[in-house]
């Protein structure tokens, strides 16, 4: 199975986006992670879209995608031509008896602190999705009472972007 991530520039509308997803879920594709959010441009957003294929050919989806009335402009990221970031909250069991161990944890991810209480601190983190797991590979032993995640935002990468066309 293979992941895709694709950048897809819609009008700013309300129903594009159930009709993009229902396209996915009619092909029998899984969306693994979708972040929607505003663009440079007034009325157009933009859909990160991180796709599992199987066995059909991503092309078949895109086409599709094309036909859509609002959808302006679609790009497959390419992983070594584009950067991508994940945000993830996660909440740690941390009382008094091993909080320094997991302050200490929190430092060697680059992550932050953004709640403490007496029995748990709340962790932002910011990276790949594959650092991410990883953090919460480490954190697990503590106990993770709770978890929040962002979907992938991607940009190409250097001076070259994606404008829309009207």
């Amino acid at each position: 199975m293979s992941t895709h991530t694709l950048s897809v520039l819609v009008e700013d509308t309300p129903g594009v986006l159930a009709r993009v997803s229902s396209l996915f879920a009619r092909r029998g594709f899984n969306i693994r992670s979708l972040a929607v959010g505003a663009t440079e441009l007034p009325d157009v957003s933009r859909m990160t879209i991180v796709v599992s294929v199987e066995d059909f050919p991503l092309e078949q989806v895109t086409k599709q995608l094309n036909k859509l009335v609002n959808v302006l402009k679609i790009v497959e990221q390419d992983p070594d031509h584009s950067v991508a970031r994940e945000l993830l909250l996660v909440k740690v069991r941390a009382d008094a008896s091993v909080r320094s161990q997991v302050l200490e944890t929190v430092q060697l991810f680059r992550a932050k602190v953004i709640d403490v209480s007496a029995e748990a601190v709340t962790v932002e983190a910011t990276g790949t999705p594959a650092k991410l797991e990883a953090l919460l590979r480490v954190l697990e032993p503590y106990g993770i009472r709770e978890i929040a995640q962002s979907g992938v935002v991607a940009l190409g990468r250097g001076a070259k972007s994606i404008t829309a066309t009207r």
